[in-house]
């Protein structure tokens, strides 16, 4: 992406400027174009890889511990430099910044997702295995239906999260909106350039948190019934 960006100086260097927006239109939808994309790609995969990590950890009690430790461990890495200790081995691009923020995402969607079975009523359990049902059975009919409220907000969590920490990713030449806000910093720190960045990156986190929610609420009817 070119940082080369057009704008007419502006007295007093504004904060926000029409005239860079429209100047640089193009490159500010294809920077919100890659954050949005390198957002949902992060969160899918650390969900694909955290709701497993979640059930072994629901089966296994003595599990639970070392998962979410683990998962805390690598939520506490500096990002600048889990950035520079992957970049050598990932390369320089989207893959680097994939797995750092996927890696980050991974605690929260655990623990929510944990917390949500957990909840599950022993005696719907119960209830189930007197059914008939077996475990694998009892995960996918029973308790994750149950559980997905948790989960529901350890994505949604996540979500969020995820898009501030993209941003980072500026480091390795991929990082959306986080190339505006560099950018504005190089160049003699530009406000427009720099607000705008982060005005979207706020704005993008609230609408996929939205988004997130309704469909929660589609997933969920049995709530809104209960909160009606």
């Amino acid at each position: 992406m070119s940082l080369h960006l057009s704008y007419r100086a502006a007295p007093g260097n504004p904060w926000f400027s029409w005239q860079y927006v429209r100047d640089n239109s193009d490159t500010i939808l294809a920077a919100l174009r890659e954050h949005t994309w390198l957002t949902a790609r992060a969160v899918l995969i650390a969900a694909l890889v955290a709701l497993p990590l979640a059930v072994a950890a629901y089966w296994f009690r003595s599990l639970a511990g070392p998962i979410v430790a683990l998962t805390g461990v690598l939520y506490t890495v500096p990002s600048l430099a889990l950035f520079a200790f992957l970049a050598p081995y990932l390369g320089i691009g989207a893959i680097t910044v994939l797995t750092v923020v996927a890696l980050y995402a991974l605690l929260v969607i655990v623990r929510n997702a944990l917390a949500g079975l957990n909840q599950v009523p022993p005696e719907v359990r119960e209830a189930a295995e007197g059914m008939g049902y077996g475990r694998w059975g009892r995960l996918f009919r029973i308790e994750l239906p149950l559980a997905l409220p948790g989960i529901l907000t350890g994505v949604r969590l996540a979500t969020v999260s995820t898009v501030a920490l993209v941003t980072v990713g500026v480091v390795v030449g991929r990082g959306g909106l986080g190339q505006l806000i560099f950018a504005g910093f190089q160049n003699n720190f530009y406000k427009a350039e720099i607000m705008t960045g982060t005005v979207l990156c706020v704005l993008l986190a609230l609408v996929l948190d939205l988004i997130l929610a309704g469909v929660g609420r589609l997933l969920t009817p049995w709530l809104r019934g209960r909160n009606s």
